[in-house]
């Protein structure tokens, strides 16, 4: 059975270097792929905003054809400031492309992340999932970002443990070639968000369940 898929992230990369080998593995089920980004990603960054906005949505549009994303709803809820944003307006933005897509399965951050407009995020996207009868999602999972979830350790609430493994060995390639669209974004090793940093991440939690590559998901809730 197809799955109709969202992916709710606070910024363009996030689910590239959350979920993209689990998004390409939808994708090459035949899944629909639907991804909402909270903010441009960028802030005020000066005189030259517009321009790295601009190259910024480039690079998200290369990497949603890598990873198999048909659709995305763009918002501009002000980077890394997203608990200045009233909760109902980031909860409305997530409902309407619910309402559109009609959505069974949803990514998003993980609720103790480091970043705050991840964990806006989370919140907004777990406020517009509230079980009620007739709501299409019946599964929602957290994902890990480099340099986000494992920055913040366990002070801001548990630690990120996965419960569910999706093995990536057959679409590693498609999340390495996303995040080379992204790879402004990308850092040097040994810093988290280097190539080498997410394989070798890639290839632990991989190595943990007996297979070469795999994303670790922190369940939120599952109907079956």
């Amino acid at each position: 059975m197809t799955e109709s898929v969202l992916i709710v992230a606070a910024h363009a990369d996030d689910e590239a270097l959350g979920v993209g080998g689990t998004l390409a593995r939808h994708a090459a089920a035949g899944d629909s792929l639907a991804c909402v980004l909270m903010t441009d990603g960028v802030g005020a960054r000066g005189d030259d905003r517009d321009a790295e906005i601009t190259r910024r949505q480039h690079a998200r549009d290369d990497a949603a054809k890598i990873l198999g994303i048909q659709q995305f709803e763009q918002h501009n809820f002000p980077d890394n400031q997203l608990d200045s944003v009233p909760l109902l307006q980031l909860v409305q933005a997530v409902e309407a492309v619910i309402a559109t897509h009609q959505p069974t399965v949803v990514y998003t951050h993980y609720a103790h992340d480091l970043n705050i407009d991840h964990r806006r995020t989370f919140q907004a996207t777990l406020t517009a999932c509230r079980p009620q009868a007739g709501h299409p999602v019946r599964a929602i999972y957290s994902f890990e970002v480099p340099s986000a979830t494992e920055w913040a350790g366990d002070h801001l609430g548990p630690g990120f443990i996965p419960d569910t493994l999706v093995d990536i060995s057959e679409t590693f390639a498609h999340k390495r070639k996303a995040l080379a669209a992204y790879h402004e974004e990308m850092r040097a090793a040994p810093h988290p968000r280097s190539i080498e940093s997410i394989t070798a991440l890639a290839t632990v939690r991989g190595h943990s369940v007996g297979v070469r590559y795999a994303e670790g998901l922190k369940t939120v809730r599952v109907l079956r």
